[in-house]
């Protein structure tokens, strides 16, 4: 039995939590908020053993085997630093922190202590990303050219939380702009150039950002995320003799459509019924039981490369907290 924390009992903590309920072997036995109220009425939902007022009293805990870590994006360094400094383990939720030397921090204190340390970003641990690269790595559509995709929904402009509140990290970018990148990112690597540009808003966050990067061999990637209206939301992965289309929304997609030239395409199906937290759940589980102090899928070098990639983009864009 897995014995899990949950720190931040907020929106996503929620959706984790009631996936959490369907995985084998894990128990949630943990939750502290900074308000206590909060805490026991999360945990009176989830029927968690333990509530606490307080983040540090999870440290009183000694049977505690992993923290999922839900704080807003602001509090991640500070949250996951304080999990690891007391010896757990923790699961901490993208973005990973604010900058790439928060990041840097929290890999070398996870490292220097040998605690387990991933980030949260459950899109690695689909079916459908999981598929998609077995399709690229099987030559399905030749070399990759390009990868483009796009993330962007109408918020309702509440500038008191967090999407829309530059002191808690708000903003497009490392809202929902992360995905495109992690897709890009994962596919192709790291990027030769990058351009970014932002629209800002009246709150001083950015509300649209637009990335474009391109290659040592040859590839591009087109990416947007936009705070300001519906889109697609589709990850199209296109080869020189085919492509492969990863369905809305591809950060958490339940469906790939793979087009090769001169054949009838051909669609795939990943139905589900949690809200998909359960996969990267299950591989967190996997790798405390042997033994693993990081994701041999989602490594903290992976992490640390994305975040800086993120700094670029921001650098690029003016995008400052």
């Amino acid at each position: 039995m897995t014995r899990w924390g949950i720190l931040g009992p907020g929106r996503i903590a929620h959706k984790f939590a009631q996936d959490l309920l369907t995985v084998p072997n894990a128990q949630l036995y943990a939750v502290a908020s900074s308000d206590l109220q909060r805490a026991s009425e999360f945990a009176e939902t989830y029927s968690i053993p333990h509530a606490f007022g307080s983040y540090e009293q999870l440290l009183t805990l000694p049977d505690l085997d992993i923290v999922y870590v839900a704080t807003p994006h602001v509090k991640h360094h500070e949250n996951v630093l304080m999990l690891l400094n007391g010896g757990v383990a923790v699961l901490g939720e993208k973005p990973f922190a604010m900058n790439s030397e928060q990041v840097r921090e929290m890999v070398e204190t996870a490292r220097s202590k040998k605690v387990f340390l991933m980030e949260a970003l459950w899109s690695r641990f689909m079916p459908g990303i999981e598929f998609a690269l077995d399709l690229i790595k099987s030559g399905s559509i030749g070399k990759v050219v390009s990868v483009k995709a796009d993330f962007g929904f109408k918020a309702p402009f509440l500038p008191d939380q967090r999407l829309f509140n530059k002191e808690l990290g708000g903003g497009a970018l490392l809202d929902i702009g992360i995905y495109p990148l992690f897709l890009s990112y994962l596919i192709l690597g790291k990027p030769t150039t990058l351009k970014a540009s932002a629209i800002f808003g009246t709150t001083g966050v950015d509300e649209q950002c637009g990335m474009v990067l391109t290659y040592a061999d040859g590839q591009l990637a087109l990416l947007d995320s936009t705070l300001l209206a519906d889109t697609d939301c589709v990850g199209l992965i296109q080869g020189e003799s085919g492509q492969i289309r990863i369905h809305s929304r591809f950060h958490e997609n339940k469906g790939v459509t793979l087009l090769q030239t001169g054949h009838p395409s051909k669609s795939f199906a990943f139905e589900r019924e949690t809200h998909g937290y359960d996969y990267e759940a299950q591989h967190v589980m996997q790798c405390l039981t042997d033994g693993k102090t990081e994701s041999p899928l989602w490594s903290l070098d992976d992490s640390l490369n994305l975040m800086e990639l993120l700094d670029k983009v921001r650098a690029e864009a003016g995008i400052v907290y």
